[in-house]
């Protein structure tokens, strides 16, 4: 119904000048706004309906009968349903733990829906034609189903908020639609089945490839980590490095220790040195020498011979033998003593005599001092090695940082390998279990049974949708007709395009009973007083004179926009009406090419309005007297130029002239569209009166029009409908009787109507 709505809607808005109903249409069958239209008046469409009730009646007859037809004669089908719940992961690895890598029912993404993936899975053309070859499905041409008819027969649905899906097949075969929805859910289900155990099998083939690659892996990182641990001699770097730090301190105690335990040696030694005045190595050669038994046995000796020497010479001369071997002897002794010193000490140099000998206490102390240097270099040689050991040890404890992260980083490579290696072999055990077992993501909670009912067709719901279409069809082929029209069928659609004010409106002239002469059709003011037509005339002649309030109206060309609209029927009734109110009036047939003021009063066209326009006649011998107030000058001869003769001055000052004698001047115009003369004349006159019929003018016309009277500036007084019936009375009423009941008739032949204007 929207769609046929969409459809009659677009149509009627193809093109600017479509009439308005086709929009009200479009309003019946979807939505609007309440601001737009909040009542839809249906009395719009009941005129357009009455015209177009023979199309709307075959429409609807045939869509009717052709849905009741096809009802009855259609087969009964059965439809049978069945359930699978789905599980998100197999049975199997939800219990090994592999529900991420094996049998899982997952999305790959938020936004998808696992259970319409199995439903794709179920629509796949492997198993719907699985299905139809074991069951030997066929047409109704006997043929092999296709799988395309066939999954028009499947249905699939989830059920909101389960993860159960519904199953449904349709066929004229009840027994069938069991079966089927049987067999495919068994087929979906072995499918399944191979499908998760073929996932298994491809896992564990992959495993079985990674096994060996990372067991390589394992072992070259504890590779790493011993080659590592023999070049850097680490045994355990964490409990080096507390032994470490411990070590320094002790170090850094004992080195404290024995540079104390220096200073005071040396400043002992100084103390000494400074006592016996002697250097540390002269106590030690003096110290030597004293203790030297040969020495200090040649030194008695050396010093006896001294002794017998100066004996000697206080009895003896110095050339007496005696004194001379005592002197010699003496002399041989100091010698040997040299040279034991000599020997001793390891130098040359000559050493006194009192220092070869020395006393018990300065002996001590030279042993003292001896020992006091010696344990000055003992001790200055610990502080060294106490020094080189900490700091061998301090860069030692410098450098374990960086193996400790070497270390930890050769552990970490070896610990994830481990780890891999481990899940891997966990894995493949897992996965080898589930290759051996049978289990699927989904199970039949609800199997197909035979169906004991049809659910098509269902007879009052078609029929009733047969007629609500055919009502639908037809009143939608009776409004695209309508708008395929483009004739002006209303007073209202006249208002509407044109805009103008309406002045008047005409019903349509009947020949009255018993009249062989068009007069009575053509002047039914003049000839029937009585009638609708009439009165309408009179009102319009009166509307005219409320058209203009700055001057009185005196004037004006009565035109149309194309031919067969009765601008000259209008104009020859308008001017019968305006005579009968006893003013002075005069016609002037304008039309030049289509003459038609002659045919209506029934008079010569020998001479007329070209006559005048080329000085061949003047008015006062030209004008025929219609009626006692009331002359007409014809179109006389056709010209060949004749809007060259409006547009000249002697039609301006011919105007001028009727304006002089006459109390009213009606001039009859060519159609707008058909040629310039009525706008030529618009100029020259108080205003144009705009002549529309319906049925006969069409909305591109009306259009033309309004653009031409307004690029060309005209005064347009108004419109006057002409020729309405009561189909084209859209607006108002159109009734009969009134003057009937009163029983006045001019003849009293004539039916008299009245038309009832709805402003």
């Amino acid at each position: 119904m929207n769609v046929i709505g969409a459809i009659i809607l677009f149509v009627g808005t193809e093109g600017s000048d479509s009439p308005n109903y086709i929009w009200y249409f479009g309003t019946l069958f979807m939505p609007t706004k309440q601001d737009d239209r909040d009542l839809i008046d249906f009395q719009e469409y009941w005129p357009i309906l009455k015209r177009r009730w023979p199309v709307t009646a075959v429409v609807i007859g045939s869509v009717f009968g052709m849905t009741a037809l096809v009802t009855f004669l259609q087969k009964p089908v059965y439809e049978s349903q069945a359930k699978l719940l789905f599980n998100k992961q197999s049975g199997a690895s939800s219990l090994s733990g592999l529900s991420s890598q094996v049998g899982e029912l997952s999305g790959l993404t938020n936004l998808s829906n696992p259970v319409d993936t199995e439903a794709e899975v179920i629509r796949s053309n492997p198993i719907i034609q699985k299905t139809i070859t074991s069951l030997n499905l066929k047409d109704k041409s006997g043929k092999p189903l296709t799988i395309e008819k066939f999954l028009k027969l499947l249905k699939l649905k989830t059920i909101r908020g389960t993860d159960v899906m519904q199953l449904s097949y349709r066929s004229t075969n009840a027994q069938e639609a069991a079966t089927v929805i049987n067999s495919l859910m068994n087929y979906y289900l072995e499918s399944n089945v191979r499908t998760n155990r073929a996932e298994a099998r491809s896992a564990r083939e992959f495993l079985n490839r990674q096994l060996p690659e990372v067991e390589k892996r394992v072992l070259k990182a504890e590779m790493a980590l011993r080659r590592f641990k023999e070049k850097n001699r680490v045994v355990a770097l964490e409990v080096e490095a507390k032994v470490g730090v411990e070590g320094l301190k002790d170090l850094a105690e004992e080195i404290t220790t024995a540079q104390g335990e220096l200073v005071a040696a040396k400043t002992r030694s100084v103390a000494l040195q400074s006592q016996m005045e002697l250097n540390p190595h002269q106590a030690v050669e003096l110290s030597t020498l004293s203790q030297s038994p040969g020495i200090q046995q040649v030194l008695k000796e050396y010093q006896k011979a001294e002794d017998e020497v100066a004996v000697a010479r206080t009895r003896l001369t110095d050339d007496n033998p005696t004194l001379i071997n005592l002197e010699q002897k003496q002399a041989a002794l100091r010698n040997q003593l040299e040279g034991r010193v000599a020997q001793t000490i390891g130098s040359s140099e000559s050493v006194p005599e009192q220092n070869l000998q020395i006393g018990e206490l300065k002996q001590t102390l030279s042993e003292d001092l001896v020992k006091s240097e010696v344990e000055g270099l003992a001790l200055q040689n610990r502080v060294a090695e106490l020094r080189k050991a900490f700091i061998i040890n301090k860069s030692r404890l410098d450098i374990l940082p960086r193996l400790e992260q070497q270390q930890l980083q050769l552990q970490r490579q070896l610990q994830v390998a481990r780890v891999t290696y481990e899940q891997l072999v966990k894995q493949l055990q897992e996965v080898e279990m589930i290759e051996n077992q049978n289990v699927g993501n989904a199970r039949v909670i609800s199997d197909a049974l035979v169906p004991d009912k049809a659910v098509s067709p269902i007879i009052p719901l078609n029929v009733a949708l047969g007629g609500f279409l055919g009502i639908l069809l037809g009143v939608g082929a009776a409004l695209m007709l309508e708008a395929t029209d483009n004739s002006l069928k209303t007073i209202e659609e006249v208002k509407r395009l044109l805009g103008y004010p309406l002045l008047g409106t005409i019903p349509l002239a009947e020949k009255p009973k018993g009249s062989n002469s068009e007069a009575g059709s053509e002047l039914p003011v003049l000839n029937n007083p009585y009638s609708p037509e009439s009165t309408a005339f009179e009102m319009l002649q009166v509307n005219l004179g409320f058209s203009i309030s700055d001057k009185t109206l005196k004037v004006i060309v009565v035109s149309s926009s194309i031919p067969s609209e009765g601008k000259s029927f209008v104009a020859a009734n308008l001017a019968v009406a305006a005579a009968q109110t006893g003013r002075r009036v005069l016609l002037v047939d304008a039309d030049m090419r289509r003459p038609r003021q002659h045919k209506i009063w029934e008079q010569s066209n020998l001479i007329g309005l070209s006559n005048i326009l080329v000085n061949q006649a003047e008015l006062p011998t030209t004008t025929k007297e219609a009626l006692m107030t009331l002359d007409l000058v014809t179109a006389g001869t056709i010209p060949p130029n004749a809007a060259a003769l409006l547009e000249s001055k002697r039609m301006a000052a011919l105007i001028q002239e009727a304006t002089n004698e006459y109390d009213f001047v009606i001039i009859d115009a060519p159609p707008l569209t058909a040629v310039a003369d009525a706008q030529i004349l618009g100029k020259l006159v108080d205003g144009i009166l705009l002549v529309v019929r319906p049925g006969v003018a069409n909305s591109a016309a009306a259009n033309a029009t309004k653009t031409l009277l307004a690029q060309s500036g005209q005064r347009v007084l108004g419109i006057v409908v002409n020729g309405i019936t009561s189909k084209s009375s859209y607006g108002g009423y159109y009734s009969k009787g009134y003057y009937h009941q009163n029983g006045h008739s001019k003849n009293g032949k004539v039916d008299v109507q009245t038309l009832k204007i709805r402003n």
